[in-house]
């Protein structure tokens, strides 16, 4: 049976179209305005408090775990995963947080290996290929924050991450649901994409950040490592010379073909949304729309791509919230209804 193609704006989650909203008109300025609009100051009336989670080969990574002021029993814990670069305290986590806090959820916001507050607790970097540490960090949760269940949020590179855990992982996975958000499910393609000339800006801020935080203090480097990413000049050179080789890969291209999250969707098991929009300015729509979605046997994804919406972006028409938090939320909902008895 042949699989049903991408839904477009998500009319099977029973939401309004996405409509891009005065003045975030087209895929720039949606991505701008991730950063550009405000997110919460403060989590209130949650709180917060602060989570280690120690991983084999000495790293902590770090956390920040959200309870809501009026839990709602059996919902499931949430992660949230930043992209590059991120952390706990990258805008959408903070915005999709604060709404999963006032539906009642638990949240954890995760610093990956070497990311923000995790810098100085790691001495390791994370990567598209940081699938491992998510399967470990999981397990290693506390089984009072479990015991309800884990669903997942992935945006950008966190959600590549999040693919490629899933579709290794299987029916193995204890997450019950997960949603990924402007994911590069190529990263060839995406590194191609960052390098046009009319990315130049994108690219610039983009690979100083992961240069800075590379050779942060805190950061365990060879002597040649340090030396080969200070004299990178592009993120595939950085990816060439020090991510690949740090993480058992011949080459960057070797690294982006076996780490690229598309390769791993046909595995996934569990209900999961991926989201993204045809105009991302940094992730290529095509490595969407020209997916065979029914190489996934389970039927287990749902991919939604909507013509507008840029990169982590999703600011539209209705309120302040980004459209790809109702998304979520909705999923969310929608699928745990789905799982219960009756």
């Amino acid at each position: 049976m042949k699989a049903a193609p991408p839904a477009l704006n998500g009319p099977e989650l029973k939401l309004p179209p996405f409509t891009q909203r005065f003045p975030w008109w087209g895929g720039d300025l949606q991505t701008l305005a991730t950063a550009l609009i405000d997110a919460p100051s403060s989590l209130s009336p949650g709180t917060s408090e602060r989570l280690r989670i120690a991983l084999n080969g000495g790293d902590t990574m770090l956390a920040m775990l959200d309870r809501p002021a009026a839990p709602q029993a059996g919902l499931p814990l949430v992660l949230l995963l930043h992209g590059v670069p991120g952390s706990e305290d990258s805008p959408y986590m903070r915005r999709m947080s604060g709404y999963l806090l006032d539906k009642g959820y638990r949240v954890l916001r995760l610093n990956m290996r070497g990311a923000g507050p995790s810098r100085t607790t790691c001495g390791g970097q994370y990567s598209a290929a940081s699938s491992r540490d998510l399967a470990e960090l999981i397990g290693l949760l506390p089984q009072d924050l479990t015991a309800t269940g884990i669903a997942a949020v992935g945006y950008s590179v966190g959600g590549a991450i999040l693919l490629k855990y899933l579709g290794e992982e299987g029916s193995r996975t204890p997450l019950v649901a997960a949603a990924s958000i402007s994911a590069p499910i190529d990263l060839l393609g995406t590194c191609l994409s960052l390098l046009r000339f009319r990315n130049l800006l994108y690219h610039r801020n983009v690979f100083g950040a992961v240069k800075r935080e590379a050779l942060a203090d805190g950061a365990v480097l060879t002597q040649d490592e340090r030396k080969n990413i200070a004299a990178s000049r592009t993120l595939y050179e950085y990816d060439d010379v020090f991510t690949a080789p740090r993480n058992g890969f011949a080459g960057a291209e070797d690294y982006y073909f076996r780490s690229s999250a598309v390769n791993f969707l046909p595995g996934i098991r569990i209900p999961t949304l991926v989201l993204a929009a045809l105009d991302d300015p940094w992730v290529p729509g095509g490595a969407y729309s020209g997916h065979y979605w029914g190489s996934n046997k389970s039927l287990s994804l749902r991919p939604v791509l909507t013509e507008h919406g840029g990169h982590v972006g999703f600011h539209g028409t209705g309120g302040y919230k980004p459209w790809s938090d109702l998304a979520v939320m909705k999923f969310l909902e929608e699928t745990r209804q789905e799982s219960l008895p009756g």
